[in-house]
């Protein structure tokens, strides 16, 4: 298989996979309302191919190779409801720095107390 071959055959495997229901999960209804999980996807691939021998030697040289890879990370969901429709996110980027900055300071703290002793 030539290396265009494969990139191609490569690229049909690593998209079948993509679209909207890759995105957006099964919509899930209850009490008047309707959820709609919803998650951010990265696709990738790569591949290889070679041919021909060393130098002027007389063996016959082949290669090949590939490899793709997906990352689902779930962002929130939408909500559907008679009086309005809205995204919720499942992390808040607020207790995310919140979070961070106390890491932070826990580190400075302990460092700080490291170098008393």
């Amino acid at each position: 298989m030539g290396s265009a071959a494969l990139l191609q055959s490569l690229k049909e495997s690593v998209l079948s996979g993509a679209g909207v229901n890759a995105v957006y999960g099964q919509p899930i209804s209850a009490q008047g309302k309707t959820v709609i999980p919803v998650a951010k996807l990265m696709y990738c691939y790569g591949a290889g191919a070679g041919t021909g021998g060393l130098g002027n030697s007389s063996t016959q040289g082949e290669g090949g190779g590939g490899g793709a890879g997906v990352r689902a990370i779930p962002v929130g969901v939408i909500e559907v409801s008679d009086k309005e429709t809205r995204f919720i996110p499942i992390t808040s980027r607020k207790k995310l720095a919140g979070a961070i900055a106390l890491g932070t300071l826990a580190g400075v703290f302990l460092g700080w107390r490291r170098r008393r002793r």
